[in-house]
């Protein structure tokens, strides 16, 4: 029994009276209340002496209860991202929720902790496996946030330390932020049309993909409520009655004189194009920080459709209702300049990427140098503008460099489109391989398949092979190999995992996780390479190594050297492997050191000589200039 439980216990049992007396005869008991609750709530004492002091007698027992001071100290004291969550302080039974959040600490902990073994050898799907361990944690009754809390409180202990359990904290609360965004994400889907703001849909994309940073609709509406303001004041000055002035930024309104409306759009451009310095991000179009809100604001550049969004919504805060055009390979706003009209000449078209320029039904086709259908010119609802951006998104992740960072990015936006659109069988199946291809969650995989053998039996070719290989794959994972257990006999192996390493040729940093004796690559990378033209050739020593860059390389011994001034590493994967960093070398944690059991001692051995040797040799070299400078002073 903790001394957490001891002190719930005390709560309904009697215990002994009586403390020692003081130098003046006096009990500590025979305090006043508020002065107990005082002492004990000073800093140092933390909640194992507050539960033990509760134990001592029926006086502390009472000063100590669960609605009071004592523990509400504790609680704001240890966790204090969590007192948002209570509205209401007073009444609250603190010992209650403190042991309820001490559990599900202990219970997350352990729960991060087991990833590593389980998933060292494989990309972790953390979906597929917190079933099990979550229900656990749900069966105890506690709030969700405490569950983030913990993983928060991980991730922000110390910097150097800990690198493992970070990794997977963080993992863990990737996914668990994401299905909760996913359930706002299946509200508003099934709102009816009006109520199915772009503005709130584009938010809800930038959280699911960027799950870890701090974005909510509410910061970014401020932030476009100030943008109006600016507007607001230079209508003012142009036409103090101008009737934008009247309506709040919040509040919907709607200007119906043409004039008075080109007069809000005249000042939007001049406000967030000229002052603001907007603009479309030309030079580098496909980074998906183009897609995000919260980056375009920062940043102030996007691509067509992200800066619509915020054009189109910056109007309707001024009175000015525009509608969003899918047009091919350009997102487009229209203005109707006729009531009630559908005919294609009866609008202006803005381009936001191009400034907020107005734009003819026939300068649109210029803009992409090709003719189009009438439908194009249409309105579209917010969700064909959501799956616009996802698309986008997509094809930004299809176009990557088959690294971690593109992967989740494909990841991510199929989650989203198949949310919006769940029974499109292209991006299904694309789903599918990509899972395949990652070797990840083989269940999931035939469920997906089997969705598509159900909306489309012509896709049976398909289906049918990655069918067959997702079985072999669920039957190998049952029975995997014993992991290869490499041992420093080679001699010709002079590096080891966690050296800090510089690239020869090529100059980037980077850290070692795996060896082999040999290039043991097939002959077509060899071949691309260009291994054989290297002195030693593909016989020599090969290193798996983490680049600064976040990319996974694979290089010869005789192209790698020590760093002679080694620098912590900023590769996302470098807690799958280390579990701290040292100055100048990474530890391994417990999967890699069992992979290559004689490593450590390597490289602390090589790091000792190497950089205690470059020290010398720099203390060598500073000794004439400081006998020079002492003679100097000395005149």
């Amino acid at each position: 029994m903790t001394s957490l439980d001891k002190q719930g216990k005390m709560a309904t049992q009697g215990v002994g009276e009586g403390t020692a007396p003081s130098r003046d005869g006096k009990k500590l008991t025979e305090l006043p209340a508020e002065l107990l609750e005082f002492i004990l709530c000073f800093p140092v004492l933390g909640h194992a002496d507050i539960a033990n002091a509760s134990c001592t007698c029926r006086r502390l027992r009472d000063v100590c209860h669960g609605r009071g001071k004592v523990w509400e100290h504790q609680f704001r004291h240890r966790w204090p991202r969590l007192l948002r969550y209570y509205s209401q302080l007073e009444g609250c039974d603190w010992l209650k929720e403190y042991q309820k959040r001490h559990t599900v600490g202990l219970q997350i902990r352990r729960t991060v902790e087991s990833f590593s073994k389980r998933f060292f050898a494989e990309v972790p799907c953390i979906g597929q496996v917190l079933g099990d361990s979550f229900t656990e944690i749900e069966s105890l009754g506690a709030p969700g946030h405490f569950c983030e809390d913990e993983l928060i409180s991980i991730l922000n202990s110390d910097k150097r330390k800990n690198l493992t359990l970070k990794y997977y904290a963080q993992k863990i609360l990737y996914f668990l932020r994401q299905q909760n965004i996913l359930k706002t994400l299946m509200e508003f889907l099934t709102r009816p049309p009006q109520q199915q703001s772009a503005l709130e849909g584009a938010v809800l994309v930038d959280q699911y993909c960027n799950p870890l940073a701090d974005i909510s609709l509410q910061s970014i509406s401020s932030q476009l409520n100030e943008i109006t303001d600016k507007v607001k004041k230079m209508l003012q000055l142009k036409n103090p009655c101008h009737p934008s002035q009247k309506g709040a930024s919040d509040e919907d309104f709607t200007i119906e004189d043409l004039d008075l409306q080109r007069q809000v759009l005249s000042a939007l451009n001049s406000i967030l194009f000229d002052q603001l310095q907007y603009r479309g991000n030309e030079r580098d179009y496909y980074n998906p920080l183009n897609s995000y809100l919260h980056q375009v604001l920062l940043r102030r550049m996007g691509i067509p459709i992200s800066l619509s969004v915020l054009y189109m919504t910056l109007a309707k805060k001024l009175g000015v209702q525009l509608e969003p055009v899918n047009f091919p390979n350009h997102f487009l706003l229209r203005w109707c300049q006729k009531p009630n009209s559908s005919e294609i000449y009866d609008f202006v078209y803005i381009d936001a990427f191009g400034r907020g320029k107005q734009l003819t039904a026939k300068e649109c086709e210029y803009l992409i140098g090709h003719q189009v259908t009438p439908d194009y010119y249409n309105a579209v609802s917010t969700l064909e503008v959501l799956l616009r951006m996802v698309g986008n998104l997509l094809n930004i992740g299809k176009r990557g460099e088959g690294n971690e960072k593109s992967y989740q990015l494909l990841r991510d936006s199929l989650d989203l489109y198949l949310t919006i659109n769940p029974d499109d069988v292209q991006y299904l199946l694309l789903q599918a391989r990509l899972y395949f291809h990652l070797g990840i969650w083989p269940e999931k995989v035939l469920d997906i398949l089997q969705h598509i053998q159900a909306l489309d039996p012509s896709q049976h070719g398909a289906v049918g092979y990655l069918v067959q290989h997702t079985l072999e794959h669920i039957q190998h994972k049952r029975h995997p190999p014993e992991p290869e257990v490499k041992s420093r006999t080679d001699q010709e192996v002079l590096y080891s995992v966690g050296l800090l390493m510089r690239h020869k040729r090529s100059g980037y940093n980077c850290v070692i996780y795996g060896w082999d004796p040999n290039c043991t690559m097939g002959v077509e990378w060899i071949t691309t390479m260009r291994v054989h033209q290297l002195p030693n050739g593909a016989g020599q020593p090969f290193y798996n190594v983490l680049v600064q860059d976040g990319t996974c390389r694979y290089a010869a011994q005789e192209n790698l050297e020590l760093h002679p001034s080694p620098l912590e590493m900023g590769h996302p994967e470098i807690g799958r492997y280390f579990s701290a960093f040292m100055d100048t070398y990474y530890v391994a944690n417990e999967e890699l050191q069992a992979r290559y059991p004689l490593d450590m001692p390597h490289t602390i051995r090589t790091v000792q000589e190497f950089y205690e040797k470059d020290t010398q040799q720099q203390q060598q070299e500073d000794r004439p200039a400081d006998a020079q400078l002492h003679r100097v002073l000395d005149g």
